[in-house]
C-alpha cells in the first residue's frame, strides 16, 4: 500500500453475544466491499458458508442473485469501494450481515481514518476480544442457549446439544491472535498490486 494513503479504523462488534466478540482493524479506505467481507470472515472466525450483506443506511450491498429478480437484490459489493459508500451515504457506522438463517448481525463503526504508515501491512489487526461462536448453533440465541445448556448437566437440554457442541469449545473463549494476523497478512500480499517492468 503507497505510504500516505487513507486507512480506516474500524471497530466490529457481534451483536447479541455474550461474553463480547469485537476486532479493531486497520484497512485500506478504497477496499471494496466485497473484500472488506473477506477480512471479516478472517477476522471474526467465520468459514465464509453463508450469504452474506453490508447494510449502509438502508442500502444493501453484497453479490447480486440473478434468479432473484431485476432490480431487487442488494448493489454489488465487487463494484463498491469503502471510500465512495462513506461518502455517498455519510455513514461512519453500518451492519454486516452474515448467514441469513441464523442472523449473525455486526456493528461497524469507522473510529477514524489515517494515513497508511511507511511499511505498513493492510489489513491488519489492532484488538482483538471473545471468540466466535460455531456456526449452524442457531444464531445469537442458539448459542446462547447452548453456552448455558451445557454449563449445567440438569438443563433439558443438555445430553441433547452435548451430542453435537463440545462444552470446552463453547466455554473457551480464547482467541489465536497470531494466526488471524497471519492471514490477514496473507489477504494483503495478494490484493497488493506490484508496478508492471517496463518493457525495454
Amino acid at each position: 500500500m503507497t505510504p500516505g494513503a487513507p486507512v480506516a479504523r474500524i471497530k466490529v462488534v457481534l451483536d447479541d453475544v455474550m461474553p463480547p466478540v469485537m476486532r479493531r482493524l486497520e484497512i485500506p479506505l478504497s477496499l471494496r466491499l466485497d473484500r472488506l467481507h473477506t477480512v471479516l470472515q478472517v477476522a471474526m472466525g467465520w468459514t465464509d458458508s453463508h450469504l452474506w450483506e453490508f447494510r449502509v443506511k438502508g442500502i444493501g450491498f453484497g453479490i447480486p442473485d440473478p434468479d432473484f429478480g431485476f432490480g431487487d437484490g442488494p448493489l454489488d459489493a465487487r463494484k463498491a469501494k469503502l471510500s465512495d459508500v462513506l461518502e455517498d451515504t455519510g455513514a461512519r457506522s453500518f451492519k454486516y450481515l452474515y448467514d441469513f438463517g441464523d442472523g449473525w448481525e455486526h456493528s461497524i463503526r469507522v473510529e477514524r481514518i489515517t494515513a497508511a504508515i511507511d511499511g505498513g501491512t493492510y489489513p491488519c489487526l489492532l484488538d482483538a476480544s471473545g471468540r466466535c461462536p460455531p456456526e449452524g448453533i442457531g444464531g445469537p440465541w442458539g448459542y446462547q442457549e447452548a453456552r448455558e445448556a451445557l454449563a449445567d448437566p440438569t438443563h433439558e437440554r443438555h445430553d441433547e446439544l452435548s451430542e453435537w457442541w463440545s462444552a470446552d469449545r463453547l466455554q473457551d473463549d480464547t482467541i489465536d491472535i497470531a494466526a488471524i494476523d497471519a492471514d490477514l497478512a496473507t489477504l494483503a500480499r495478494r490484493w497488493t498490486r506490484k508496478p508492471r517492468a517496463k518493457k525495454m
